[in-house]
């Protein structure tokens, strides 16, 4: 017998699926359709999706339903602000207590994403980027930081082939990488901070 998913589980995998572009910006969210896609119930498909309005990943209209939430421009231009302000105050934190092994995986990270553009694989390099940026953060040890920086990205979620607006643009953003996880391993706060804000204010123009 199969088992039932939870609502956690369901988070989790549409969370997933709005980050990676599978839902757009302004998607309408069909309840059964989700309940179908995901082999889950009614009431934690219901969970799911108020959970995800709760963190504003997600809207409600009401006789209408759920939608993925779709930023203007002043939202995005303060979910930037507010993830410059989290995201640099971290690289403190970051170079007093990343390790060997973190600097390593961060720099093979930062080559397959190299390698993707190379290869042009639109998805692929979609979620090297995350995994990146995930990486990165993790270095300065607070999961409370990661969680409320995960929830800010998601408030803009970009769809995979039009985050770049250029090849020019995501292979500057490969080298922005590099150079992120070279301050890091030279425990270069203020560089580190300055390429960060650099990186987050030409992502967000890209969305």
């Amino acid at each position: 017998m199969r088992k039932k998913k939870s609502s956690k589980d369901l988070i989790d995998l549409l969370t997933a699926d709005i980050s990676a572009g599978v839902f757009s910006p302004g998607s309408w969210l069909k309840q059964i359709d989700l309940q179908r896609r995901y082999e889950a119930s009614r009431s934690e498909t219901r969970k799911a999706l108020e959970t995800l309005c709760n963190k504003r990943i997600v809207r409600y209209e009401p006789n209408r339903g759920y939608y993925v939430h779709h930023a203007d421009d002043v939202s995005t231009d303060e979910v930037r602000d507010i993830r410059i302000m989290l995201e640099t105050s971290a690289a403190e934190f970051m170079v007093k207590q990343v390790t060997d092994e973190q600097i390593e995986d961060l720099y093979q990270l930062a080559q397959r994403f190299m390698d993707q553009i190379r290869e042009h694989k639109i998805t692929e390099i979609y979620e090297t980027n995350i995994a990146f940026h995930t990486a990165l953060l993790a270095t300065c040890g607070n999961a409370s930081l990661m969680e409320l920086v995960s929830d800010l990205r998601l408030r803009i979620p970009p769809a995979p082939a039009s985050q770049w607006s250029s090849y020019a643009r995501i292979e500057q953003s490969g080298k922005e990488h590099f150079a992120m996880v070279d301050a890091l391993a030279e425990k270069d706060a203020d560089r580190l901070k300055a390429i960060i804000r650099a990186h987050i204010d030409q992502a967000s123009t890209e969305n």
